[in-house]
């Protein structure tokens, strides 16, 4: 019975570390549902900005001026 259990137990968790091996998703998929609308229609603003000092910033006020 305890040979059981444990054959049991070992199960999730040898599926849980043969399951990671690589990302769900790739880095140039989009993002929402309207991004690849947004790039085909070449209305796309990027998500990140690089500020003065070459650091990654969100870019708000580009997204947040357009209308």
């Amino acid at each position: 019975m305890r040979r059981i259990v444990r054959i049991i137990a070992l199960v999730p968790v040898l599926m849980m570390m043969g399951g990671c091996h690589r990302t769900l998703f790739s880095e140039g998929a989009p993002r929402t549902q309207f991004e690849l609308h947004e790039r085909t229609r070449r209305s796309f603003v990027p998500l990140e900005e690089r500020d003065v000092f070459g650091k990654p910033q969100p870019a708000l006020r580009a997204r947040l001026a357009r209308h």
